[in-house]
């Protein structure tokens, strides 16, 4: 039996529900990754995306509605993969002067895979003649791109505030910028 050849339209619906997939994973490592984070700026940027992510979930459930597909989401191994590296760094860098510095690493890791996807999708759907689809996801694409942005922002903080601390070698000092304990 023959098989049916693959197009463009094909690849475009089989990432759509790969990234409808991670961006819903995306919500739910980002509200985890708030409730771990000390420094108070990283915290707010996590809680800000988080709302913004499930934004974009909506976003992304009128795109399947415009080129007349289910909404699907297709297991994607690669969000798999960076939630599970993000948990395992969670748990190896608790209550360290790095903890989130590797937390904000973390989360660009996830950011910039979206933005790779975001942008195929975006110029998939103009190729395919989806105006509004590619309109909806560039705006999706420049809201990450404004996140990775704020995420560097923060990290160059993170990283000289954790690199002080051990030149220091006062690992016990909390860092300027982290939140009190209650």
């Amino acid at each position: 039996m023959a098989t049916k050849t693959k197009t463009l339209q094909d690849a475009f619906y089989e990432t759509l529900k790969d990234v409808y997939y991670a961006e819903k994973q995306s919500v739910r490592a980002l509200k985890k990754s708030a409730k771990a984070a000390e420094h108070e700026e990283l915290r707010q940027a996590f809680e800000t995306h988080a709302e913004e992510s499930a934004g974009q979930v909506e976003r992304l459930q009128q795109v399947f509605e415009i080129i007349g597909k289910p909404s699907r989401a297709k297991t994607c191994e690669a969000m798999q993969g960076l939630t599970s590296e993000m948990e395992e760094d969670l748990e190896d860098f608790k209550d360290s002067p790095a903890a989130d510095a590797v937390l904000a690493a973390c989360a660009q890791a996830i950011e910039h895979y979206e933005i790779a996807r975001y942008g195929t999708l975006k110029t998939w759907a103009t190729q395919l003649g989806y105006a509004d689809a590619a309109k909806l996801l560039d705006e999706t694409l420049q809201e990450e791109k404004k996140t990775d942005q704020l995420l560097s922002q923060i990290a160059e903080s993170l990283n000289l505030e954790g690199s002080e601390a051990e030149e220091g070698g006062d690992s016990g000092t909390k860092a300027k910028g982290r939140r009190k304990a209650s």
